[in-house]
């Protein structure tokens, strides 16, 4: 996934020479202190934020030369924000499908995926109202949507209820299980034990 990467912010770096590889139907955890690098490196494989320098593929791409063909084959949970405020989960969903290119099952897709993050009687309601862990649910929803070949989940576990977990760690089990690359930065190291093949230790970038 990256070869000696390197994030730099001013005079800082996020991310120093970091080599990343993540194998096809593994799930791996990205674990390490607050200001280690997680999210940074998360943000530049989902295409988010752009490297420094260095090597960043996903699903083979390069994320540097290629990114709008990267971001097709990723699906990505931010660890704050993602949601558009006056939109509906339903609204999110259909523009998804739309920008995604997703075939005329989707709606059944995502009418599973919200009956398992209990979000059903909510897809009517504007996101702004949610509470946070509804909204950690709603973005992994997003990221998870498409069944991308690379599933990037930041902090998926975060102030959500035993039932949002439970949901999450089946959604990646069945990535891992159709052969797609997970990879979770967790809140609790714990959690995504119980759910991941692997770990990565970041240690101040």
């Amino acid at each position: 996934m990256t070869h000696a990467l390197t994030v730099r912010f001013g005079d800082v770096d996020a991310v120093n020479g970091l080599d990343l590889s993540v194998g096809a139907g593994r799930a791996t955890a990205l674990v390490g202190r607050n200001g280690a690098g997680k999210s940074t490196t998360l943000k530049v494989l989902a295409g988010v934020v752009p490297a420094t320098s260095g090597e960043v593929r996903v699903a083979g791409v390069d994320v540097r030369r290629d990114p709008i063909d990267a971001k097709r084959r990723t699906g990505y949970c931010p660890d704050v924000g993602g949601l558009v405020p006056r939109a509906t989960p339903w609204e999110h969903l259909q523009r998804a499908a739309r920008l995604r290119g997703m075939d005329a099952a989707w709606p059944m897709r995502a009418r599973d995926l919200l009956d398992r993050y209990e979000l059903t009687g909510a897809s009517d309601r504007v996101t702004s109202g949610f509470s946070h862990g509804m909204s950690r649910r709603m973005s992994v929803v997003l990221a998870a949507f498409h069944e991308p070949a690379v599933l990037l989940l930041d902090e998926p576990f975060d102030g959500v209820d035993p039932l949002g977990v439970d949901a999450s760690m089946t959604v990646v089990r069945e990535a891992g299980d159709a052969g797609r690359t997970v990879l979770i930065s967790p809140h609790l190291h714990e959690l995504a034990t119980d759910v991941c093949d692997d770990d990565v230790v970041l240690r101040g970038g």
